[in-house]
């Protein structure tokens, strides 16, 4: 399929501004440079409740942000999607991605919990996995606090954020607990290493760049042999069996394509019940980009109602 005519309006915006790459700023610019992109490119949803809290961390408190989809009735508690924003593991925060959890929380009629992770270079690798998974294990006990259902939680993230929520299923089942009931990935960097097809056919001009990636794991991790380590790359752990059912959502014209097709294939062979999905003319971060693309809200849409459907299984009410 060719490249979708919105994204190629976007790509030509982006060329017309002729802004610097993210890996030619500091962290902290290209963090500016990529909320302002968004905020040009977001919409806006109202929600019925959103507040901001902290939480007990493993290095110090976490800040989530808590999105309540309407009103609770007498003794109801939400099922909970845990949202781990996008980024490289450098950029984003709970601003970046608001507009993208006030739709899921809306569409899903589920509880959203966006998690404010520790980002690199200051924290390095695998500082941002354990933010993530103490919210997990923090909601497995104190979700009822919220107003939420620890029975019916699932992990969800667009790119560098579906890899912590893909990390984080395989932390829940090693460790236990808790039993998650979904997984949403969209585009996630799931390889040890950037070496796939895409990755070489979409280096350049497609918005997120070969350059930009490898600048990105550069500041994650330390050394190349935490590459090795399953929670930089899930792709590479050794059991992917008994993992909560999916949805993998890719973009055609996304460096990270392949390795996130290559992961839903691994979840399926290890016996899981997994939905792939190939926004075929789109390119990475369309998520973000409602006010511009169509295929943005789709996908939102999609996304709302595999979780709707998952929760409604694991409710009894399916």
């Amino acid at each position: 399929m060719p490249l979708d005519p919105q994204a190629e309006l976007v790509l030509g915006m982006v060329r017309k501004a002729g802004l610097p790459e993210l890996w030619q700023l500091t962290p902290q610019q290209a963090r500016e440079q990529y909320a302002m992109r968004v905020a040009k490119l977001a919409t806006k949803e109202d929600i019925h409740r959103v507040h901001d809290r902290r939480i007990p961390g493993p290095g110090q408190d976490i800040p989530i942000r808590v999105y309540e989809p309407r009103e609770a009735r007498q003794g109801e508690r939400f099922p909970i999607l845990v949202w781990f924003h996008g980024g490289g593991f450098v950029i984003g925060d709970l601003d970046t991605h608001d507009h993208a959890c006030r739709v899921l929380a809306t569409q899903a009629d589920c509880m959203v919990v966006a998690v404010d992770y520790r980002l690199a270079p200051e924290f390095k690798f695998p500082a941002a996995v354990d933010d993530c998974m103490a919210v997990v294990r923090w909601l497995a006990l104190h979700a009822p606090e919220l107003g939420g259902d620890p029975a019916r939680m699932a992990v969800g993230g667009d790119s560098a954020g579906g890899n912590l929520a893909a990390v984080c299923a395989i932390l829940a089942r090693d460790g236990g607990y808790p039993k998650l009931a979904f997984q949403l990935l969209i585009y996630p960097c799931t390889a040890p290493e950037p070496e796939t097809p895409s990755h070489r056919k979409f280096a350049e001009g497609h918005l997120l760049t070969r350059n930009t990636i490898t600048w990105f794991y550069k500041q994650y991790v330390r050394s190349p042999k935490e590459f090795e380590d399953f929670r930089f790359g899930p792709l590479g752990a050794d059991d992917l069996s008994n993992l909560p059912p999916a949805l993998v959502l890719v973009a055609g014209y996304d460096p990270l394509r392949d390795e996130g097709v290559d992961y839903a294939k691994r979840l399926i062979d290890a016996g899981n019940r997994v939905t792939l999905v190939n926004y075929e003319g789109m390119i990475h971060g369309f998520l973000l980009m409602g006010a511009a693309m169509d295929a943005a809200k789709r996908a939102l849409a999609e996304s709302a109602s595999a979780l709707k459907a998952a929760f409604a299984v694991n409710s009894g009410n399916a």
